[in-house]
């Protein structure tokens, strides 16, 4: 199987399977939604706090379909064809990483705009946001291939990627908040961009390494 198939198929199996765009679009802007009726009819408080609770929603929503990965390869042998195949297996992980943000993280930069309405954000910080979350969301799907490698063989291993993927995660959304912030605040967003470019970088690294090793101890 070629990177290119097997990119492609794994964006249709993730928005065929349910986990995909639809769920993590419709969880995204549901968090979005209920955000305002738990912090009143403040508007300057809601469009303070609007770019954080999408980033949380981001990290969130990102988490939905991180499980199925490596478990459906895993199960139906096409791990064992990878992991014997002449593509070094830190590429396959880089491509199907690649597919996970394509069919959960681009839907929600897509989404986010209606989601700004309803936080009240203005033009200025939704520009910000979406600027930062197209930095940003790439190290988030790196992560959470790590978390879904090193738990591929383990059934309804859901909660136990997120424990692993949320602590490594708080660093992109520090980033990704403090880069908006300085932003609709007047000062350079140039620092907080680069640092959060930064570690989109690393975990290109980082993560296929890693997650490559764990899906080679796999039984």
């Amino acid at each position: 199987m070629t990177l290119s198939a097997l990119f492609r198929r794994d964006v249709r199996l993730a928005w065929s399977a349910g986990g995909g765009g639809p769920v993590g679009v419709i969880f995204y802007l549901a968090v979005t939604a209920v955000a305002p009726f738990a912090l009143g009819p403040d508007l300057p408080l809601l469009a303070r706090l609007g770019p954080a609770l999408l980033w949380i929603a981001t990290l969130l929503a990102l988490l939905l379909g991180l499980e199925r990965i490596f478990q459906a390869d895993a199960e139906d042998g096409t791990l064992d064809q990878l992991r014997l195949g002449e593509v070094p297996l830190e590429l396959v992980v880089l491509v199907k990483a690649a597919a996970h943000w394509t069919s959960a993280a681009f839907p929600l930069l897509v989404a986010t705009p209606l989601a700004a309405i309803l936080l009240n954000l203005d033009f200025k910080a939704l520009w910000l946001t979406l600027l930062t979350l197209l930095v940003g969301t790439p190290a988030l799907a790196l992560i959470g291939a790590i978390g879904a490698a090193v738990a591929v063989s383990l059934r309804r291993a859901g909660v136990l990627i997120a424990i692993l993927v949320l602590p490594l995660s708080i660093p992109v959304v520090i980033f990704g908040v403090a880069a908006i912030e300085a932003g609709i605040a007047g000062r350079p967003v140039g620092p907080a961009i680069a640092l959060l470019g930064a570690v989109t970088l690393v975990a290109a690294v980082v993560s296929p390494v890693a997650a490559a090793a764990a899906l080679r101890e796999v039984d």
